[in-house]
This record gives C-alpha cells, structure tokens and sequence, in this order.
C-alpha cells in the first residue's frame, strides 16, 4: 500500500472554494481505485495549512489512478475551480507507507 499525504497553503479567503475543491476530490479518487482518508483544513485560529491523505494498493495503481484523473471529467473540473478561485497557493507532496496493526 502506498499513501499519499498533500499539504497545502491555502488562501483564507478561498476557504470556501477550496472545499468545494476538496469534495470534488473525496468522489474522484475512490472512483479512480483509491481509498481517499479526508480532508484536514483550518480550524480555529489564524491558519493557511491544509491537508489530506490517500491511499491505493500499489505504486502501480496510483500511477493508473494519475493517468485516469488526467482525463476524468472531474478531476478537470477540480483543476479548473482551483485555477480560477486560487484557492491554494501551493502544495506539496509526500509518499508513505503505512505500518498498521495486524
């Protein structure tokens, strides 16, 4: 299994918008064979960090899944509200793998 875990700078004005970015998401990736964990976004207090984590059962299947979203309908939607509202400023990426319990 491989996750992977996205922190973003997000515009505290767009906060909005970056949800609606956000819901987009949480249907794209478990229909493109990934198990999406959530979306982490500012709280209380001044904040402009975000994050979430996803999960797919190989590096193969998330490379399916990226070749996949390249072409989805709603994933081009996302990219689009997210290049018009600037939601984010950046964001960056990690890969894990998970130690679970047995």
């Amino acid at each position: 299994m491989i996750t992977r875990h996205v922190r973003y700078e997000v515009d505290p004005d767009q906060i909005e918008a970056f949800e609606t970015y956000a819901r987009l998401w949480l249907e794209i990736v478990p229909r493109l064979g990934g198990t999406h964990h959530g979306y982490f976004l500012p709280s209380e207090g001044a904040s402009d960090a975000a994050f979430c984590t996803f999960s797919f059962p190989s590096f193969a299947a998330y490379e399916q899944y990226r070749a996949a979203a390249a072409t989805d309908a709603k994933a081009q939607e996302a990219a689009a509200l997210a290049a018009r509202t600037k939601c984010f400023r950046r964001y960056d990426r990690s890969f894990f793998r998970p130690l679970l319990t047995a």
